[in-house]
C-alpha cells in the first residue's frame, strides 16, 4: 500500500462518488488556519516541502483499492475507478519560513475534483502539525535572545516521524543542533547530546563515570552534574576537567531544580576552578518562556536544550486549521454554515509594510506596495523548481520577523495583526451568498422567515456564537473572518 492510503475513509467515498458522476473538472481548496492559538501573535509557514514530495508521488495502486473495498466491505470491482488516481494539478502556497496570520491560506490546490479532494487529509496533517511545531520552535529562539537552542524532543514526541519533523523544523526556526542521530543525518544538523542518569548511577561516583566518558570520548565533553547533588557534581566535574587538561568546548548541563540560581552557583564554581571556559547547559522542561525568564534574570546559562513542551508545542498542541473548496469547474462556492463561513474563489495574499496584509482574489490588481505570498511550486503534479532549502527557509524566517509588528512578536499577550479582505473579493463573497440564498433557499430570504429579515446577517457578513453578525469578509481594514 501507499501513503494514498493515508486518508480518512470519507475522502475516498467521496471521490468514488464524483468519478462515478463524472465530477473530474478542477476544483479548487484553500488550506488556512481559522484564527491563531492563544499565546500567538503570528505561525510560520511549514510542512510545505514534505506535502509536496507527497503529491509528487502521490498514486493509488491496486493493494490501494483492495484496502478501500475492505474498509467499506465491498468488492474490488466496486473501488476500481480509483485506480491510477494520481495527482496532476497545481499547488500554489506559502513557502516555508514565512510568517503568516490567520485566515490566509497556506495552500491552495488545483485539481481535478477526486484528485484534490483524496489528497485532503495527509496534506491537513503535514501542514497543520509541521506549521505548530515550527511556530513554537522559533518562539524559543527569540526567547534565547541570541544564544543556542538545541532540539531534545525525539524521545517524547508523538511518534518517531513527529520526532524527524521536530528536529527538522527546530532547524528551520533557528536551533544550532538535534540530539536526533537520523535527523542529523538525514538533514544536515548538527548532533548534539550529552549522558543521562543512568550512565552516572551505572558506576560507583560521579568521577568515575566522568573519567570514563572523557576516555572513550577524547574531545570536548558534557558532564550532567545533577544526579545527585548538584554543588558537588559541578565541583567534581571541575576537577576531572582539570584534570584532564580540557576546557574549551567542553560544559557542564543542569537538568532540574532552580535552573537559575544553579547556573549562578555552576558559574562560580567553575570560574574558581579556573575553567571560565565551561559551558553551562541547561535543560529540562524547557519552553520559550522558561527560556525567556532565565535570559531575563541574567542566568548564565550558554545554551538551552529543549525537549517535550517544544516537540508537542504543549501550550498549544493543534491549529484549527481547514481544506475547504472554494471554486469548481469555474463556479465560485462558498460554505455558509453557522461561524464557519468561508470565502470563494482563488486568492492571493498580499503582503504590505508592518504585515498589513490584505487577502485578494487571484488575478485582482496588488495593493499599492503588496507582495504575493502565495507562489506556484507544481503543475500537472509535478515541481516548478528544485526541492527548497532549509538555509533559505531560515532566511525568509529572519526577513519576515524583522518586519513583524513588536506587540505580535511578545511571548506572553501578543496582540496579532488581522489580514484585510480586498474589496474585489468581499464583493464576489456578496454575490456567491446571495445566488445561494436565491438558488438554493427559495423563499428563505423573505421577511419575515424564522432567522430573517431585520436581524440577518446581510452578504459578506456572519453571525458571531453569541448571535451579533459580523464582517465576513469586507474591503479596507476590516479584518479577515471567514473559517
Amino acid at each position: 500500500m501507499s501513503n494514498a492510503m493515508t486518508t480518512d475513509l470519507y475522502e475516498a467515498t467521496m471521490a468514488l462518488s464524483y468519478l462515478r458522476e463524472g465530477m473530474t473538472a478542477p476544483a479548487t481548496f484553500d488550506l488556512y488556519v481559522r484564527d491563531l492559538p492563544p499565546e500567538r501573535g503570528f505561525l510560520v509557514a511549514a510542512g510545505l516541502e514534505p506535502a509536496l514530495d507527497y503529491l509528487s508521488g502521490f498514486r493509488v495502486g491496486p493493494d490501494d483499492v483492495e484496502a478501500f473495498a475492505t474498509a467499506l466491505h465491498r468488492s474490488y470491482d466496486d473501488l476500481e475507478p480509483l485506480l491510477g488516481l494520481g495527482f496532476e494539478g497545481e499547488v500554489r502556497a506559502v513557502p516555508e519560513g514565512r510568517v503568516v496570520l490567520a485566515g490566509e491560506p497556506l495552500l491552495e490546490l488545483t485539481a481535478p475534483l477526486p484528485q484534490a479532494q483524496l489528497v485532503e487529509t495527509y496534506l491537513l496533517g503535514q501542514l497543520s502539525h509541521q506549521t505548530t511545531i515550527a511556530s513554537k520552535a522559533v518562539r524559543c529562539v527569540m526567547a534565547a535572545d541570541g544564544r543556542p537552542v538545541v532540539d531534545f524532543s525525539l524521545r517524547r514526541t508523538h511518534g518517531p516521524q513527529a520526532g524527524m519533523q521536530a528536529a527538522r523544523l527546530g532547524a528551520l526556526a533557528g536551533f544550532v543542533g538535534t540530539s536526533n542521530v537520523e535527523a542529523a543525518t538525514t538533514y544536515g544538523i548538527a548532533a548534539s547530546g550529552t549522558m543521562a542518569h543512568s550512565y552516572i548511577e551505572a558506576f560507583a561516583d560521579e568521577e568515575t563515570a566522568f573519567r570514563a566518558f572523557a576516555r572513550t570520548h577524547p574531545g570536548p565533553v558534557t558532564f550532567l552534574v545533577d544526579t545527585y547533588d548538584t554543588q558537588t557534581g559541578v565541583a567534581t566535574a571541575a576537577r576531572v576537567l582539570r584534570d584532564l587538561g580540557l576546557g574549551t568546548g567542553c560544559a557542564i548541563r543542569l537538568d532540574s531544580g532552580d535552573l537559575g540560581a544553579l547556573a549562578v552557583l555552576a558559574r562560580r564554581i567553575l570560574d574558581d576552578a579556573g575553567l571560565p571556559q565551561v559551558g553551562i547547559v541547561a535543560s529540562g522542561g524547557l519552553d520559550e518562556y522558561a527560556v525567556q525568564d532565565l535570559v531575563r534574570a541574567g542566568a548564565p546559562i550558554d545554551v538551552f536544550a529543549v525537549g517535550t513542551r517544544v516537540g508537542v508545542s504543549a501550550d498549544s498542541a493543534y491549529l484549527d486549521s481547514a481544506y475547504k473548496l472554494v471554486a469548481y469547474d469555474g463556479r465560485p462556492v462558498m460554505k455558509l454554515s453557522s461561524a464557519k463561513v468561508t470565502a470563494p474563489g482563488a486568492k492571493q495574499v498580499w503582503r504590505r509594510p508592518g504585515f498589513a496584509d490584505v487577502i485578494g482574489e487571484q488575478d485582482e490588481l496588488p495593493p499599492r506596495g503588496g507582495t504575493p505570498l502565495l507562489e506556484t511550486v507544481m503543475r500537472g503534479g509535478r515541481r516548478t523548481g528544485e526541492p527548497d532549502t532549509l538555509g533559505r527557509a531560515r532566511e525568509r524566517l529572519a526577513a519576515d520577523l524583522a518586519g513583524l509588528p513588536p506587540q505580535a512578536r511578545r511571548l506572553r499577550e501578543p496582540m496579532p495583526p488581522r489580514a484585510a479582505t480586498s474589496a474585489p473579493l468581499a464583493r464576489l463573497a456578496g454575490r456567491v451568498r446571495h445566488q445561494i440564498e436565491h438558488r438554493l433557499l427559495p423563499g428563505d430570504h423573505e421577511a419575515g422567515r424564522p432567522g430573517q429579515g431585520a436581524d440577518r446577517p446581510g452578504p459578506g457578513a456572519e453571525r458571531t456564537r453569541s448571535g451579533a453578525a459580523r464582517p465576513l469578509p469586507h474591503a479596507g481594514g476590516t479584518p479577515a473572518r471567514w473559517t
